[in-house]
């Protein structure tokens, strides 16, 4: 399965890299995800039960990060096993710039599956993955608001939004939790 897709945040690119760095805000926007724990560094322990039409499960894997170039983007490899349900494994790729009112995450995913899930069919795992992105998406945007409201409330948000811009670096490089969270929740729906 191949999936991309980009969304605006509307936060400034340090606090979209700095909860993008947080396991436990990837924890709480990954559907069905009850572990989310640094096991050794850039590599993360996960747990997650999904349900996907009829097969429902609980998969255990690991995410682990690469290519870091903070904050700007980062690469990451995700294997997950769900007993006789399936497995899944793939590549991610999440890359953050900034644009007007907020910062962009633009993400790729590459995965396969097997096992019961594979039995599905293509259409049922697409569509739940594309539902369980977006529930991802809008947990996360929800995380942001609640830690700092919009991305230019206050001056020093917007201090920090002029000078990213100027400098011309590009957002967070979502560092494996945009990714990981859009790769988690991709990943975890396509396991």
């Amino acid at each position: 399965m191949d999936m991309q897709g980009s969304r605006v945040l509307n936060a400034t690119q340090e606090q979209a890299w700095q909860a993008l760095n947080d396991p436990d805000i990837l924890k709480a926007c990954i559907p069905g995800c009850d572990k989310f724990e640094l096991a050794e560094p850039n590599v993360y322990a996960v747990g997650v039960a999904l349900k996907i039409g009829p097969v429902a499960a609980k998969f255990t894997g690991k995410v682990s990060l690469m290519d870091i170039v903070p904050p700007n983007s980062y690469a990451l490899q995700f294997e997950a096993q769900g007993g006789i349900a399936g497995f899944g494994k793939g590549e991610s790729k999440v890359d953050l710039k900034p644009v007007d009112g907020g910062v962009e995450l633009h993400y790729t995913v590459h995965s396969q599956v097997g096992g019961k899930i594979a039995q599905l069919g293509q259409r049922l795992i697409d569509g739940v993955a594309k539902t369980l992105a977006e529930d991802f998406f809008t947990r996360f945007e929800e995380q942001l608001q609640a830690r700092h409201g919009g991305a230019h409330s206050d001056a020093t948000s917007n201090d920090t939004a002029q000078k990213d811009a100027a400098t011309g670096e590009t957002p967070t490089w979502i560092w494996g939790l945009a990714i990981v969270i859009a790769a988690s929740a991709v990943w975890f729906i396509t396991r």
